[in-house]
């Protein structure tokens, strides 16, 4: 019987296991390593990025981290919640992991009163824009960066 892939906090127990999830190397310039979202959270954003690992019984599979009513334009006139980061392990892909994260974080954000949820991504023929839009999200017309933005409306 297959266990329910579940998310825990970071913890001293387990953060080499979130410093292993490696994404497929072709996915590797479409999202940053965990270590990296790990120090952004820290430094850059306190009490906006919330760093999750996603957990298969004993295997940790995944790392999410969600943005929490970030300042969006960095001006206070837009505040928005959403996914910041995904990274699935290369080997544990294309089993649901994915679309797990992205519903529990769309869980997070109803639960403190969001209404949607946004994303980014990498454009191009080995990015996840597929994968976002299979789930929901829509094309705002928006670019961060140099990245599209999606929305999904909760």
């Amino acid at each position: 019987m297959r266990s329910l892939p579940r998310l825990e906090e970071l913890t001293t127990a387990n953060l080499t296991a979130a410093l292993r999830i490696r994404v497929r190397p072709e996915q590797e310039h479409n999202v940053e390593p965990v270590a990296e979202s790990l120090a952004e959270a820290y430094v850059h954003a306190p009490g906006v990025a919330w760093p999750r690992l996603i957990v298969d019984g004993d295997r940790t599979v995944g790392f999410l981290m969600a943005f929490l009513d970030i300042d969006w334009r960095t001006d206070g006139s837009l505040f928005r919640s959403g996914l910041w980061r995904l990274n699935i392990d290369a080997a544990e892909q294309g089993r649901g992991y994915g679309r797990f994260a992205v519903e529990a974080v769309a869980a997070e954000i109803r639960r403190r009163g969001g209404k949607e949820m946004y994303v980014t991504w990498h454009a191009g023929p080995d990015g996840p824009e597929e994968f976002y839009l299979r789930l929901g999200f829509r094309r705002t017309g928006e670019v961060s960066g140099d990245q599209p933005v999606g929305v999904l409306a909760l």
